[in-house]
């Protein structure tokens, strides 16, 4: 495999590539069935699909050959490579052996051919039709075309659709009321909105919340000029705001902190059919971490960081279980492209065992017992009683939740 290092360095050393797609694999049992490497700025965004899923890393420039390398190796048997002159190949043996070649392109570059794949992807907002908020955000030209700058956040938007249309569609209700905690500048809002009353035909009410009156102020305006009277926007606080309405769905997407369980919690309390949460500066376990045990993970101020952030959503995760919801953590980019790219989905079941809930609620208890932690979402879920016997080491009757 040194050859096949050496020819990868080198196309990586002669040539500006621009976008590398791994496919093939040599066997059915392989966990990625197809892996891709796109230039971005000064970085590489490496996507790695499963059957269902895909998973992203970033890599340097210097660093994007030989993960490129180890990746190929780990089981595929063809490379391709674009700059935007040249398509690259390598192809694998059963034995290993390397084939490697190299021809110029005519006239089509990875740019182009990007864009093809993204015209021709079947996103639920589509081109070619003008979503006036688009065009106000840049993403979409007045005749609905999308700006080619902008295509990886017209992605985004359509990812995040995505997400919750699979959800959407088996609702039952004839319309569906939304709070959207933390909305800021709510461009996503606006498109939730319009796919829901343009796309899915389903009347909607949706209230965004958000701590700035300004920025409300702006939202309602924005409405009123797109004339969505099922949106519109209050200042307020998360952790006091009393619902006006039934709720079917509530959105949290980059509530800071402890403001991303005050929400979930409101959302466990009203019901809440789906729950969609993308969180956001998790210090709260990061401050409270101690274990003598597994110090391994808190050692390093980076891992601990790390380890806190994903501990959090485990347990909220978790606690969703115990409140009877059906939950995943999905791998979700980020639209400022930061790290926090963890999405929250949780459904309510229709019932949920005894059991079910039990071994949710003590998976949590032993991660708060080994690591000290005191979060806010088990206090608000389970009740003050359970969290002062876990953190004395004394056993205790558990509250009962209040919708029990």
């Amino acid at each position: 495999m040194e050859n096949l290092l050496d020819a990868i360095l080198n196309m990586f050393k002669s040539d500006e590539i621009r976008k590398v797609v791994i496919s093939k694999p040599s066997a059915k049992s392989l966990e990625y069935k197809k892996i891709s490497a796109e230039k971005k700025g000064t970085y590489y965004q490496i996507a790695k699909f499963t059957e269902t899923q895909v998973f992203h890393e970033n890599v340097g420039e210097g660093e994007v050959a030989e993960r490129v390398y180890q990746l190929l190796a780990s089981g595929f048997k063809q490379l391709n490579a674009w700059s935007d002159r040249f398509e690259h190949m390598i192809l694998l043996s059963k034995k290993g052996q390397s084939t490697f070649k190299k021809k110029a392109l005519k006239e089509q570059t990875p740019v182009s051919i990007d864009a093809k794949h993204n015209r021709e992807k079947n996103y639920l907002i589509k081109e070619g039709k003008p979503v006036e908020p688009l065009v106000d955000m840049g993403v979409l030209t007045p005749d609905g075309r999308v700006v080619k700058a902008m295509y990886d956040k017209y992605k985004q938007i359509n990812r995040f659709l995505e997400i919750i249309d699979d959800e959407v569609v088996a609702f039952q209700g004839k319309d569906i009321k939304i709070i959207d905690f933390g909305c800021g500048k709510s461009y996503l809002t606006f498109i939730l909105y319009y796919y829901l009353t343009e796309i899915r035909k389903i009347p909607a009410t949706i209230i965004g919340l958000d701590l700035k009156a300004d920025v409300i102020e702006k939202c309602n305006a924005a409405a009123r000029k797109y004339g969505y009277t099922g949106l519109r926007f209050e200042v307020g606080d998360i952790s006091q705001f009393e619902a006006s309405l039934p709720v079917d769905m509530v959105i949290t997407l980059h509530a800071c902190d402890t403001a991303t369980d005050f929400a979930l919690y409101n959302a466990i309390k009203w019901d809440a059919e789906m729950i969609f949460s993308v969180p956001c500066c998790q210090h709260e376990l990061n401050k409270q971490i101690h274990t003598d045990n597994l110090s391994l993970f808190t050692r390093y101020g980076i891992i601990k960081e790390r380890f806190s952030a994903l501990a959090t959503d485990a347990i909220r995760a978790n606690l969703l279980e115990y409140a009877g919801y059906k939950t995943q953590l999905l791998e979700f980019v980020d639209f400022a492209h930061t790290p926090k790219n963890i999405l929250i989905r949780a459904v309510k079941r229709k019932s949920t065992s005894d059991s079910v809930r039990e071994k949710a609620l003590q998976e949590v208890e032993d991660v708060m017992r080994e690591f000290n932690f005191n979060p806010t979402l088990y206090s608000l879920v389970v009740g003050g009683e359970t969290l002062k016997g876990l953190v004395d080491g004394n056993c205790c009757v558990r509250a009962p939740h209040e919708k029990d």
